[in-house]
């Protein structure tokens, strides 16, 4: 991975070079990072460092692209906003990529994770050894088709009660929640833009706050977190 890393600094030292430019570069690159064909989870986990761009499915290993820094700030917003109301609710534990989360046939880095209090006894030293409470997934060009397909499929079918899309290049948010047949169904937010989590009893996500990012303080203080 050090020959990655050093090709990416490089690149990013070169201001006439475009963000387009620096993904397909690492595209290529990625495809070219030898690795086994099959291999067992712990032995991916032995293979990946917190520096290798992959996942893990059916014993094959899946490298992905680095993200914009847009789908980057949507993370970290969101991890800043979460975590602070997890904490303050004691409610469990909020983690963000690059942090695993093992299922059934796959291993998995989503952007962020939710485990509830009751659930975390799932949480090992290097990954979630079960399905989290809630997912969310920032979705770039490259993940659309893994974001809307197989991960839905898979978080769906492993239980996971809430699944967060946000496209940042459509400006778009799906808000999924499980319905008593075991099937994700679409939660549209309010007729004021807001979205209200199950999961999360009390969090309310204003949806401009993706596009149009408040400061974190005030948007804790719309949560009701600070006074």
């Amino acid at each position: 991975m050090s020959t990655l890393i050093g090709v990416l600094r490089e690149l990013l030292e070169k201001p006439e070079v475009s963000e387009e430019e620096v993904r397909q570069r690492l595209s290529e690159l990625l495809a070219s990072v030898p690795r086994p064909r099959k291999m067992t989870y712990e032995d991916f986990l032995d293979w990946a460092d917190e520096d290798t761009p992959a996942e893990w499915v059916d014993g094959e290993i899946i490298m992905v692209t680095p993200v914009s820094n847009e789908h980057q700030d949507i993370v970290d917003f969101l991890t800043s906003i979460l975590r602070t109301f997890v904490e303050t609710r004691r409610l469990g534990r909020v983690l963000s990529a690059p942090f695993q989360m093992k299922l059934a046939r796959s291993g998995r880095e989503p952007d962020l994770l939710f485990i509830a209090n009751e659930h975390l006894d799932r949480l090992k030293e290097a990954f979630l050894d079960g399905p989290a409470d809630l997912v969310v997934e920032v979705v770039s060009p490259e993940s659309a088709g893994r974001d809307r397909g197989e991960k839905f499929y898979e978080y769906e079918a492993a239980g996971i009660p809430e699944y967060w899309l946000i496209d940042p290049v459509r400006q778009q948010s799906e808000f999924y929640q499980l319905d008593e047949t075991g099937r994700y169904h679409l939660v549209p937010p309010d007729a004021e833009g807001i979205y209200h989590s199950r999961v999360l009893p009390g969090f309310r996500l204003r949806i401009t706050w993706l596009w149009d990012r408040p400061q974190i303080l005030d948007a804790l203080r719309e949560l009701g977190v600070l006074s």
